[in-house]
């Protein structure tokens, strides 16, 4: 996923912590298996399903994160949306 380079800076600091919250308020449910490996689904038109490794308070590299974001779909408008960023 390709955002500019403001947006970047404002998700380099992004937790696990924050990431699963908003996948919650997106409405993305947490599947109970998995241990420090959560998997989340979405069930719409078309489900989804993505895997974010937790450990809490750590931070996502850049690659790791904008595989995430490619696999979650958000856009810049439904990062906003979910206050991830200004």
């Amino acid at each position: 996923m390709v955002f500019p380079g403001n947006i970047w800076d404002q998700l380099k600091n992004l937790t696990a912590g924050d990431l699963a919250k908003a996948l919650k308020k997106d409405g993305w449910t947490r599947d109970t298996r998995g241990g420090s490996q959560y998997i989340y689904r979405k069930v719409s038109l078309s489900p989804k399903r993505v895997s974010i490794h937790f450990h809490p308070g750590k931070t996502y590299g850049a690659k790791m994160l904008s595989g995430l974001l490619g696999d979650i779909g958000w856009t810049e408008d439904d990062l906003r949306r979910l206050k991830l960023i200004k």
